[in-house]
C-alpha cells in the first residue's frame, strides 16, 4: 500500500496515479482479498467467459469455427460465417460499430466492461490473484511473507506459484493460437513434435511468456498505464454516466467510529437528538487524606453544575462539530485496501478505476456493521448522488440503449444474411461484340466465385434469365471446392431480336445441378439498333 496514501492532500491524488511514487518508483499493490454479492457475481460472469475461451477453438457453426482469426491466411471465421478479403465493407462496418458501441456504452454505463469481462481483469483477478490467495494468503500475509527472508516456505509458495502460473499462461497461449489457426489445427499441432512446426511452436512460447509477465508482475499497469481506455473517460463521461461513486452527500464528514454508551432511546449518542440523551454524571471521588496539606495550594471545590454535563457531538468525534454532524463514512479505508488499482474511490472518478465493485462489496459489509443502509458507495451518475435521488432509466439512458440496440442487431444482421457463394461476371476488358455465323451476337466474359462454406460444387453451370440465347463455358466443367476460389471465362450469345440496343442488361444464375446457388447482373454489348 503506498505509504503517503493516507496522508495526502484532498487534491493531491491528481498529481499520479495511484501505483508510481513521487520518485517515478513503482509502488507494489497488495489488495485485500473481496467478498459480497458483487464479487460473487463477477465471479460466475468469470466462470462463464473462462470456460467459454477455453472451449471456442473447437466449437462448429456448420463445420465452421465459431471464431478464427487466420491473419496469415487471410481467413477469418465469425459465428460460423467465412470472410475473405472481399467482404472487408463487413469489417468495416463491424469497426464502425464496435467504435460508436464503445463511446454509447461508456457516455451511459461507464467502464462495466473494464472490471466484468475485459479479459485482463478476469484473468488477473479471478486466476491468477485468486491462486495467490490460496498460495501466499491474503494482502497482510503477502506483504508479511515478500518482505521476510528467503526461508524454506517463502522459497516452496514462490515456486509454486509462479510454476502454476506458467502453466496458465502456457494453457492461456494455446487458446490463443487456437483462435488463430483453429481447433482441429491446434489439436494436430499439440501431437506433433515442435521441431515439425517451430514457427507456430516459438509464437506459442512468445505469448505465454508476455501473458506471464502481464498476470505476474505488470498487473494493474496494464490497465493504468498501457490501456487507453481510461483515459478516454474524461471525454466520454458526463454528470449523468452510471459510473461506481461514494455518496460525498451522505459520507461527508467522514470520522472514526468511537465507542459509546447506547441511551434509553436507542440514539447511542450521535449527537442526532441531543434532548434524548441521557446526561452523563461524573464521579466525585472521595478525598484522601495528605500527610501534610501545603498552605500555598487552595483546592476548588467543585459545584453540582460542574459535576453534571450533557454528551454533545464532540464525544462521538471531536473534529465534528454540532452545526456539521459526522456522516456516515467511519473512514475505515476498507474500500482503498480492497482496490486493485490501489485508488480512493472517496475522491471521485478516476482514470485507474474499473468498476470492479470490491469497493462496494467491501463499504456495503461496513454498513452492515455499524447498523446504517447499504449504498454509500454504489453505481450512480454525479447527478444522482448530488440530487439524492436513486437510479432509474432516464429518456436518454434509453435512448442510448437503443441506438446500441440497433446497431448490435444491425451487424448481427450483415452477419447472418451474408451469402456463402460470392460472384464477379465481368466483360472481358478491350473485347467487342463479336457476330456468330448464325447471326447471333457474342460476348466473351469473366468469372470469378468464390466459395464462403465448407461444401463442395462439383457440377456448376451459367444460365442466362429472360432472354433467350446459349452460354459456352471455356475450358469445359467447372468445380468448386470448399472455401476455395473459381476463375474461368464463357461466351454468351444472344439473338439481334431480342436486344434493345447497344446496352443490354441480362441475369444470371450460378447453377449447381439444378440447385440455384446466386444470381448476378451483368451488361451485354449489341449494335445499335437502327432510326426508322
Amino acid at each position: 500500500m503506498r505509504k503517503d496514501l493516507h496522508s495526502q492532500s484532498p487534491d493531491s491524488f491528481r498529481d499520479s496515479i495511484s501505483t508510481v511514487d513521487s520518485q517515478g518508483k513503482r509502488i507494489w499493490l497488495y489488495p485485500k482479498k473481496p467478498s459480497g454479492r458483487y464479487y460473487n457475481s463477477r465471479k460466475w460472469v468469470a466462470y462463464i467467459l473462462v470456460a467459454f475461451f477455453f472451449v471456442g477453438p473447437f466449437l462448429k457453426i456448420n463445420g465452421q469455427p465459431f471464431f478464427m482469426m487466420n491473419i496469415l491466411e487471410r481467413k477469418f471465421v465469425i459465428f460460423g460465417q467465412l470472410f475473405v478479403p472481399q467482404d472487408f465493407f463487413i469489417f468495416v462496418l463491424i469497426m464502425i460499430s464496435l467504435v460508436i458501441f464503445i463511446v454509447l456504452f461508456t457516455v451511459v454505463y461507464g467502464r462495466v466492461w473494464c472490471g466484468w469481462t475485459c479479459p485482463q481483469t478476469v484473468f488477473m483477478e479471478m486466476i491468477f490473484r485468486r491462486i495467490e490467495y490460496w498460495i501466499e494468503g491474503d494482502a497482510n500475509q503477502k506483504r508479511k511473507l515478500d518482505n521476510g527472508p528467503w526461508t524454506r516456505e517463502k522459497y516452496i509458495k514462490k515456486i509454486s506459484k509462479h510454476t502454476i502460473f506458467i502453466v496458465f499462461s502456457l494453457a492461456i497461449a494455446n487458446m490463443v493460437l487456437g483462435y488463430i489457426v483453429g481447433g482441429d489445427e491446434l489439436i494436430h499441432m499439440v501431437k506433433n513434435k515442435p521441431a515439425e512446426n517451430w514457427p507456430v511452436f516459438l509464437a506459442h512460447i512468445g505469448f505465454a511468456g508476455i501473458f506471464y509477465f502481464v498476470f505476474a508482475k505488470f498487473r494493474e499497469q496494464a490497465c493504468t498505464q498501457v490501456c487507453p481506455y481510461g483515459r478516454l473517460q474524461g471525454v466520454f463521461l458526463d454528470k449523468d454516466s452510471i459510473v461506481i461513486s461514494y455518496d460525498h452527500v451522505r459520507g461527508e464528514p467522514r470520522g472514526k467510529l468511537k465507542k459509546q454508551k447506547k441511551s434509553a432511546s436507542g440514539c447511542g449518542g450521535c449527537g442526532s437528538q441531543q434532548e434524548a440523551v441521557k446526561p452523563i454524571v461524573s464521579r466525585v471521588k472521595p478525598k484522601r487524606p495528605t500527610p501534610a496539606p501545603l498552605p500555598e495550594i487552595k483546592k476548588e471545590e467543585k459545584t453540582k453544575e460542574e459535576e453534571v454535563r450533557k454528551m454533545t457531538l464532540a464525544d462521538v468525534n471531536a473534529s465534528a462539530s454540532e452545526e456539521q454532524p459526522q456522516g456516515d463514512c467511519i473512514d475505515c479505508k476498507l474500500c482503498v485496501h480492497v482496490c486493485p488499482t490501489g485508488i480512493d474511490i472517496r475522491n471521485g472518478t478516476q482514470l485507474e478505476c474499473v468498476n470492479c465493485t470490491a469497493c462496494i462489496d467491501a463499504c456495503d459489509e461496513v454498513m452492515d456493521k455499524i447498523d446504517k443502509p447499504r449504498g454509500l458507495i454504489r453505481f450512480a451518475s454525479a447527478n444522482d448522488i448530488e440530487k439524492g435521488k436513486p437510479f432509474k432509466f432516464t429518456t436518454r439512458i434509453k435512448a442510448y440503449t437503443a441506438v446500441l440496440t440497433i446497431l448490435v442487431v444491425a451487424v448481427v444482421f450483415a452477419l447472418t444474411t451474408r451469402n456463402d457463394i460470392e460472384t464477379t461476371v465481368l466483360r472481358a476488358p478491350g473485347m467487342l461484340y463479336q457476330k456468330a455465323d448464325n447471326g447471333d451476337i457474342r460476348n466473351l466474359y469473366t468469372l470469378n466465385i468464390i466459395n464462403k462454406s465448407n461444401v463442395d460444387y462439383n457440377d456448376l453451370s451459367v444460365k442466362l434469365v429472360e432472354r433467350e440465347g446459349k452460354i459456352t463455358i471455356a475450358g469445359g466443367q467447372m468445380i468448386l471446392k470448399q472455401e476455395g476460389k473459381l476463375d474461368g471465362a464463357f461466351f454468351i450469345e444472344i439473338p439481334p431480336s431480342e436486344l434493345d440496343g447497344r446496352k443490354n442488361e441480362i441475369k444470371l444464375q450460378i447453377m449447381n445441378g439444378d440447385q440455384i446457388i446466386d444470381e448476378v447482373s451483368t451488361n451485354f454489348m449489341g449494335p445499335a439498333k437502327k432510326r426508322n
